[in-house]
């Protein structure tokens, strides 16, 4: 890590913490929206660690397992810098959306442009000027709407040290997964940062389990990457017995619409035929019963008791040999 460290115009001296806001653009309003970016670094040289969460705005419990690492001073390193940005997104955070105000997903929108839509500037922005000085990331999501994601990691393919750092991280499934093409874990990748996705839980929503489990994942990469020594009175989460690790998956999909109800939770293993749910009229006369096509983990559940035929009710991990 280099010795004279700018960012946002903010020299980072060491031994010191800062908050930087980033500012970025404006509403139509002309109202400031600013983006808190949280670093701190230590009098010891070491890697540089970013903690971010929130790119699209509707995925709170990211933002509180960031939140809940500034809170308790977890970022303050031993040794190299901690950034940590609890709401990439500020603008889907305050109306509670996934998108940016330009109606575009900020997460297709990377590495972007100086001079492209709103999402893309941002986007050049924060690559350029926060990005740029990690080593490695670890970036916090959540599933979609109703669907509700098993803690998971997930890292790019034939990267021996992100799959490392993924075990540490201690989530109980690891998914080999390809990179979305003008993604942020793309773009990071791109030029040479180790990345590690975590989604957990589902949209609007803050859940324990999946918030204890992201918290200590952090804890756990930064005390192996010697950045921060793990707390002595901090408690991990209670480890499942198994670390699954995966490249491929099927979703299962209502055969009917109608009332959902799950047979299943998430996490549990399920075999080819089982009967993972129920669909029904509100009325009595019709039930469907929805069986698992393939052998494997529930990673995701839909949570919405009201579905449509096609629409994705569970998804299954299919167990690497």
């Amino acid at each position: 890590m280099s010795k004279e460290i700018t960012i946002l115009g903010e020299k980072i001296l060491p031994g010191k913490s800062y908050q930087i806001k980033m500012d970025i653009a404006r509403l139509h309003t002309r109202t400031k929206i600013e983006v808190a970016v949280i670093v701190s670094r230590a009098k010891k040289d070491g890697p540089c660690v970013l903690v971010s969460a929130g790119i699209h705005g509707n995925e709170v419990n990211g933002i509180e397992i960031v939140r809940q690492i500034v809170a308790n001073k977890y970022n303050v390193p031993d040794a190299g810098m901690i950034i940590c940005v609890p709401v990439v997104n500020v603008f889907g955070f305050i109306i509670k959306t996934r998108e940016f105000p330009d109606g575009k997903d900020l997460n297709r929108s990377f590495p972007g442009t100086k001079k492209g839509s709103l999402a893309s500037n941002f986007a050049y922005s924060f690559m350029n000027e926060v990005v740029e000085y990690a080593d490695y990331c670890i970036d916090f999501h959540t599933g979609g709407d109703d669907r509700f994601n098993y803690p998971q990691v997930r890292i790019s393919e034939d990267d021996t040290d992100t799959f490392n750092l993924a075990k540490i991280f201690g989530a109980k499934f690891v998914k080999y997964s390809s990179e979305r093409d003008k993604s942020f874990r793309a773009s990071a990748v791109a030029i040479g940062k180790k990345v590690l996705l975590y989604e957990g839980g589902k949209s609007l929503d803050i859940n324990n389990k999946v918030t204890h489990v992201g918290v200590t994942g952090i804890l756990n990469v930064l005390d192996h990457l010697g950045v921060k020594k793990f707390p002595a009175r901090y408690k991990p989460f209670d480890k499942d017995d198994e670390q699954v690790v995966f490249s491929d998956s099927k979703w299962i999909r209502a055969s009917a619409s109608g009332m959902y109800r799950s047979l299943l939770r998430n996490g549990d293993p399920v075999e080819k035929g089982a009967v993972i749910g129920l669909i029904t009229d509100p009325y009595g006369f019709f039930e469907r019963k929805i069986k698992a096509s393939v052998s494997g983990y529930i990673i995701c559940l839909n949570h919405s008791p009201i579905v449509n035929q096609g629409d994705a009710i569970a998804h299954i991990a299919i167990h690497d040999s």
